[in-house]
């Protein structure tokens, strides 16, 4: 106990964190053991995972960056077939479905933070509504290639088309199929995996934030001009988080698209950033661990049987209580109070510690 206390506390919380996710893990591993949850929670635990990953890299940009970003969903989308695809194309050399989908996720990180660094060289010039303006304008252009994209894969290796779904291929197997999105797809994703992809992006966000770039680019967030003055390259931590939240995304959108045999690039429009953007949100930006509870219980709560009958429903609910939480946030009173607790919190761990 007392080697705990002697760590930094960037340390120790690092290892609260991971302890906690790993403890999660065996609780519901042994409820599934138990067969004390529902096929219908079953079917949401792998989606819960990537929308934990998603929220936790926006939260990098939103929270830690301090930048307005709006089409996070862009970045899942460019992993998911981009993954797909290298799966599906290695069914024939590769057997193991463990080792294709580690691929998968690799192709997806790496493809994804490309085009972040393509997306974030000339939007990161830009600040506040601008940057969400081009970033919005990102997501629906991703969504706009996507349904016009025909990839396959035969004997003679990958045949692509734009626009035209005769992809000439001689027993071949179609991966990607314009608005319908991937199809035919060997469902190799895991919640095992999902828990993994949760630690690996926990150790990346908090090892980052917790490093010399991490405090520039919160320097960098809180007064830019400052931060410039005294020699940090903003632009340049700015671009590091955005890759970075992109990689993150587009590994989280690998295990996405292979848990689904098919899934149309219509699912990562608006709406799904949007809602990422609300677990970042009522989390609390900034707070690693807010985001991973909100992802979890949001994302599981249109499943419960009291909730189902409003899932048409859900985004106007979702607006409703993030335009309340904005509200009381910015409300002088519940600042003071908030302000006022964490003092008193502040205070009672210096007297513990004296």
């Amino acid at each position: 106990m007392n080697k705990v206390k002697s760590l930094k506390p960037s340390t120790r919380q690092n290892l609260i964190s991971y302890t906690l996710v790993i403890a999660a893990f065996l609780v519901i591993q042994l409820l599934l053991g138990q067969g004390m949850l529902s096929r219908s929670i079953q079917g949401q635990l792998v989606p819960i995972c990537c929308y934990i990953v998603m929220a936790l890299s926006l939260n990098l940009v939103v929270g830690i960056s301090g930048e307005l970003s709006l089409g996070h969903a862009g970045f899942m989308s460019v992993g998911a077939f981009s993954g797909v695809a290298a799966a599906v194309s290695l069914q024939g050399s590769v057997g193991s479905p463990a080792v294709r989908l580690v691929i998968a996720i690799a192709v997806g990180a790496v493809l994804a933070a490309a085009v972040g660094f393509i997306v974030g060289v000339p939007a990161l010039r830009l600040q506040g509504d601008y940057l969400a303006i081009v970033t919005l304008a990102f997501g629906q252009i991703i969504v706009n290639i996507l349904q016009c994209v025909y990839l396959g894969v035969d004997g003679e290796g990958l045949h692509f088309n734009f626009l035209d779904a005769e992809l000439h291929m001689v027993d071949g197997i179609s991966i990607i199929s314009g608005p319908k999105g991937t199809v035919s797809v060997t469902r190799i994703a895991s919640f095992t995996a999902g828990f993994l992809l949760i630690l690996v992006t926990l150790a990346v966000v908090q090892n980052l934030v917790n490093s010399r770039a991490g405090r520039a680019i919160m320097a960098a967030r809180d007064n830019r001009i400052a931060a410039g003055s005294v020699g940090v390259n903003v632009t340049k931590y700015k671009l590091m988080a955005f890759v970075t939240a992109a990689a993150l995304a587009g590994a989280a959108g690998a295990l996405y698209g292979l848990n689904y045999s098919s899934v149309a690039p219509s699912k990562f429009d608006y709406n799904t950033s949007i809602l990422v953007l609300v677990f970042v949100v009522l989390g609390g930006l900034g707070n690693m661990w807010g985001s991973i509870i909100a992802a979890a219980f949001l994302t599981a709560l249109p499943e419960t049987p009291a909730m189902r009958g409003l899932a048409d429903y859900r985004m106007l609910v979702y607006a409703v209580v993030l335009i309340l939480v904005m509200l009381g946030t910015n409300n002088p009173a519940v600042q003071d109070f908030l302000n006022a607790k964490f003092r008193r919190r502040k205070k009672r761990k210096e007297g513990a510690g004296k």
